[in-house]
């Protein structure tokens, strides 16, 4: 599933593409990719053109111009955002075409069809936004916060960053990686971690999910940016999906695999520690 870091890679590849570009063409492949009629859906968005592009966790923020609405894109687990200038043809698994006026194209691709596209009015839009929790990247997100957040929780600490409604962004790769890097266990008890654990906690959340912008985002299965191409955190990754490799870090024990919050999740034991003190 596409996270932080690859939408807000296809959030800047597309603010650069198809700000300002005027749409005159919609094709409504597989309608059950809307989640409204394919009538609302070209009316608001066909003649017009997006004027912003924002994201919130995993949630990518179109602006329409001069319709003071929104386009909501939603990826889920294998959906793509795709543009081309050059000709291109539908594959099996597009299912919505957006065409510009320079007939340039914007594809929604998804093979499993969990992600959506949907139209919404500024008071949906702020609605689906508040039953969100803060974005890793967000100015707001401090060490102060994460601690608040954390307090008087009685869960593990990979429930706890994967759980879209307290940390917007974070799925099952950077969930791993950000516990590998704070040298902490995905199930650690969130009530024994110390002052001291929590802004290792928060400088590894913001390191490795910024990290992985930079290499934009990782590519295991599905992912790839606007223009088609892979990411390249692939290649830093230091537990995820390397379960029976030798850790990276203290060359002593293999990489082992367990579930956790019900996800298959991988650590090193000699590395990741699961209980602190609380004071």
């Amino acid at each position: 599933m596409p996270e932080l870091p690859e939408v807000e890679t296809i959030r800047r590849d597309l603010e650069k593409k198809i700000i300002g570009k005027k749409i005159i063409d919609i094709n409504v492949i597989q309608k059950k990719s809307l989640k409204n009629s394919s009538t609302e859906f070209t009316k608001n968005l066909k003649n017009n053109s997006i004027k912003s592009i924002s994201r919130k966790g995993k949630l990518l923020i179109f602006e329409i111009k001069e319709k003071k609405k929104y386009l909501l894109v939603h990826l889920r687990m294998t959906g793509q955002l795709l543009y081309f200038q050059a000709k291109k043809e539908a594959d099996k698994n597009t299912r919505i075409i957006i065409t510009f006026e320079n007939n340039s194209k914007l594809f929604f691709n998804d093979t499993r069809r969990f992600g959506y596209l949907k139209i919404t009015t500024t008071k949906e839009k702020n609605a689906t936004l508040e039953k969100m929790g803060i974005d890793i990247l967000d100015k707001n997100f401090t060490q102060e916060n994460l601690k608040a957040l954390l307090q008087n929780k009685r869960r593990n600490l990979k429930s706890i960053l994967l759980d879209q409604k307290i940390l917007a962004g974070i799925g099952n790769i950077y969930a791993d990686e950000i516990c590998f890097d704070a040298k902490l266990r995905p199930d650690a008890k969130i009530e024994t971690l110390n002052d001291k654990t929590v802004k290792k906690l928060y400088n590894s959340i913001r390191k490795i999910i910024s990290l992985a912008v930079k290499n934009r985002g990782t590519t295991i299965s599905d992912y790839v940016d606007s223009s088609g191409k892979n990411g390249n955190f692939s290649k830093l990754l230091n537990v995820y999906q390397r379960e029976k490799k030798v850790c990276r870090n203290c060359h002593q024990k293999s990489i082992k695999k367990i579930k956790v919050a019900s996800r298959s999740t991988r650590y090193c034991e000699n590395c990741q520690k699961r209980y602190f003190l609380t004071n």
